[in-house]
């Protein structure tokens, strides 16, 4: 079981980031809202199988129900279809990605707030070194050319959506299942893209690679991610588990280098450095604490 809960980080950073490089592939052959809502809607067809096969249980209120499909249509649709807006209108991968690193921070102050979380100063200061690690492993493909108004509006209802969804999974959801809710969520999800399908004119090329990328996000992302996503959230500090978004632009540089053969130069080195440095530094205080604890007793 330890070995298990040692694991569910690693694992949920792999597939999440090798997320970015599937959803690359995904929108060469498809319009954004059109690989959304077939990426949530398979997913949910196979939570809500596997729901009906496991005999698993259900919301037992309309209250919980509702709970469940906020937390989803905010962790995941917002997110989502934020971000896709974002990129389709124009902003560029490296900035998205930099504005979407600042949910970790933005958890941090209100899981502080509302949540009653102990965030120390070691906490902080590990959240701001891993930020910065973020800032200079994007910096090389830093692109502002085609920055407006709208794809940064998008790109920060992403950022509110997945921090606030989190928060929401947290204080409400965290003893749901993850086969019915997950249905739950992903089929909110699915709700939430149609009004934003009549925004652009939809399409789909279908070859191998679009299959392979759609179903990859259906089931890599849309269900294993998140599901270790939730489970973390329900385990640990949620202001820990969002520090774990730092690794996904980390994650999804070193699959882009050997699946994509794109480079990796010394400043994204070295920011990968600083954000291993920042989340030593946030997950280590515990450990750190807890024995100047013990010493203060023996003496």
């Amino acid at each position: 079981m330890k070995y298990l809960s040692l694991s569910m980080p690693f694992v949920f950073i792999v597939l999440y980031g090798s997320g970015f490089v599937f959803t690359k592939m995904g929108l060469e052959f498809a319009s954004p809202m059109a690989f959304l809502i077939l990426r949530f809607f398979i997913a949910f067809l196979i939570l809500f199988i596997l729901s009906l096969f496991l005999k698993s249980s259900w919301p037992k209120t309309q209250k919980e129900f509702l709970h469940i499909c906020l937390a989803g249509t905010l962790t995941v649709g917002t997110f989502s279809i934020g971000v896709y807006l974002a990129l389709s209108y124009g902003l560029s991968v490296s900035l998205c990605a930099l504005i979407i690193s600042l949910q970790p921070l933005l958890v941090a102050l209100i899981a502080q707030k509302y949540l009653n979380e102990s965030i120390n100063k070691y906490i902080w200061r590990g959240l701001f070194i891993a930020f910065f690690g973020v800032f200079c492993i994007v910096l090389f493909k830093l692109n502002t050319q085609n920055l407006n108004i709208l794809s940064l509006f998008c790109a920060f209802v992403a950022l509110l959506g997945l921090s606030f969804g989190n928060i929401y999974q947290k204080k409400y959801c965290s003893n749901m299942n993850l086969f019915t809710g997950g249905a739950i969520g992903t089929l909110s999800s699915s709700l939430l893209v149609i009004p934003f399908l009549f925004l652009e004119e939809s399409y789909i090329i279908y070859n191998k690679d679009f299959f392979v990328a759609l179903f990859y996000m259906s089931i890599g992302v849309s269900i294993g991610a998140l599901s270790l996503l939730y489970l973390m959230i329900k385990k640990n500090n949620i202001s820990k588990v969002a520090s774990l978004f730092y690794l996904v632009p980390v994650s999804a540089v070193v699959i882009a280098y050997f699946l994509l053969d794109e480079s990796i130069d010394s400043l994204v080195l070295f920011g990968i450095g600083m954000v291993l440095l920042g989340l030593r530094e946030i997950h280590k205080k515990k450990q750190r604490t807890e024995e100047i604890k013990t010493v203060n007793v023996k003496i």
